[in-house]
C-alpha cells in the first residue's frame, strides 16, 4: 500500500462529536510517550503531520487524519501520566473507551509498547479491554532502533511472554528507521479489503 495523500482533518474532546461518516479507521492507542504522532507520521511520509511533543501526555483530544480520501488514521489519547490529572486516567469510561466502543467503522486499534520496557498495568489493562470486547487489534513494538538487532529479537520475546501473546502477532517498528513501516502499511491494506 501507498499512501499518497495525508491531512488533518479535525480534533475533538466531547464524545457527541465523533465522526460518523462511514469510512474505514485504524486507530493508534498507547501510553503517552510512546511513538503515536511519530509513527503517524512515519507512516504517511508527512512530517509534522501529527504534533509530537517532548512532554508526555500531550494528545488529550481525538485527533482524525483523512488517508488517500479513503479512509482514517485515528490518534488516541495517550494514557498513563498521572500530570493530566486523576480523571484522565480513566481513559477506558471517558472519551477513548467512548470511540473504541461506539466507532462503527474501526477496523483496528494499533496498541503501541515501547519495545525497551516492560508493559504497564495500564498497557495490559488496555490489551485486556480489546480482548473483552473483541476488538480486532495489532500490537507495534516502537523505538526498535534503539536496540540493536539482536536485543531486538530479544525484547519482542519478552514483549510476547508479558502480554501472552505469540511474537508473530508483534511487529517491531522505529519510526526514525522506517523500520515496520512496509508491515504495517501491509496489514492495513489486508485489513481495507477485507
Amino acid at each position: 500500500m501507498k499512501i499518497v495523500s495525508a491531512k488533518y482533518n479535525t480534533s475533538v474532546v466531547d464524545k457527541k462529536n465523533l465522526i460518523d461518516d462511514g469510512k474505514p479507521e485504524f486507530a493508534f492507542v498507547g501510553r503517552s510517550n510512546v511513538g503515536k504522532s511519530s509513527l503517524i507520521n512515519s507512516l504517511t511520509g508527512v512530517k509534522g503531520l501529527a504534533k509530537t511533543s517532548a512532554t508526555p501526555g500531550k494528545t488529550k483530544m481525538v485527533n482524525y487524519f483523512d488517508i488517500n480520501d479513503s479512509f482514517r488514521f485515528v490518534d488516541l489519547p495517550g494514557y498513563g501520566y498521572a500530570k493530566v490529572g486523576k480523571s484522565h486516567l480513566d481513559v477506558w469510561s471517558g472519551l477513548m473507551g467512548e470511540y473504541l466502543l461506539n466507532s462503527p467503522t474501526l477496523l483496528t486499534t494499533f496498541l503501541l509498547l515501547d519495545v525497551r520496557h516492560n508493559p504497564t498495568v495500564q498497557d495490559k489493562q488496555m490489551l485486556e479491554f480489546l480482548c473483552y470486547h473483541n476488538l480486532p487489534f495489532c500490537v507495534i513494538a516502537t523505538k526498535g532502533d534503539k536496540l540493536s538487532k539482536s536485543q531486538q529479537k530479544h525484547a519482542v520475546k519478552m514483549l510476547a511472554k508479558e502480554l501472552s501473546l505469540r511474537e508473530e502477532l508483534i511487529i517491531l517498528s522505529s519510526s526514525e528507521q522506517n523500520l515496520g513501516k512496509e508491515q504495517i502499511l501491509n496489514y492495513i491494506e489486508t485489513r481495507l479489503e477485507l
